[in-house]
């Protein structure tokens, strides 16, 4: 039988489950969290993330939660961008930079050629040795 609780994930108190993972304490703080900063946002479109964090003391990296999670829109917020996962160069959409993203598409698309090789060669090898075997046996009758 199991229970239906938890370790809340940021602050590590035992509370009933739920989808966020976090105690209805810290959820209800997440959520005013996002309010300051969607009202912040509103009046003060040009602001940076980094200006926006200041400004509000939300952390950066919450900050950048929310826009992944779609709760802030950065379209009409013209200095908004946060870090690549990868390299950390400054973006404003995904996880990653397009130079990041077509790396490692190439990266890939390399290692499926590479097991494209692999395969071929382990089938002329194999075809190779059942040719050889069969001169051998033909040379000794």
């Amino acid at each position: 039988m199991s229970l239906n609780v938890a370790n809340c994930d940021r602050c590590g108190k035992i509370y009933m489950k739920n989808n966020y993972g976090l105690c209805p304490n810290c959820l209800r703080e997440m959520e005013r969290q996002y309010e300051t900063c969607l009202k912040y946002l509103r009046e003060n479109r040009a602001c940076s993330i980094q200006e926006l964090s200041d400004a509000t003391e939300v952390p950066v990296k919450q900050i950048v939660k929310f826009i992944r999670e779609g709760r802030i829109s950065i379209k009409s917020n013209p200095n908004m961008t946060y870090e690549c996962d990868v390299c950390g160069a400054q973006i404003r959409e995904h996880n990653m930079c397009d130079a990041c993203r077509a790396r490692l598409t190439k990266e890939a698309r390399n290692m499926a050629e590479d097991e494209q090789r692999k395969k071929h060669n382990a089938e002329q090898e194999k075809h190779a040795s059942f040719l050889i075997k069969d001169r051998l046996q033909d040379r000794t009758k």
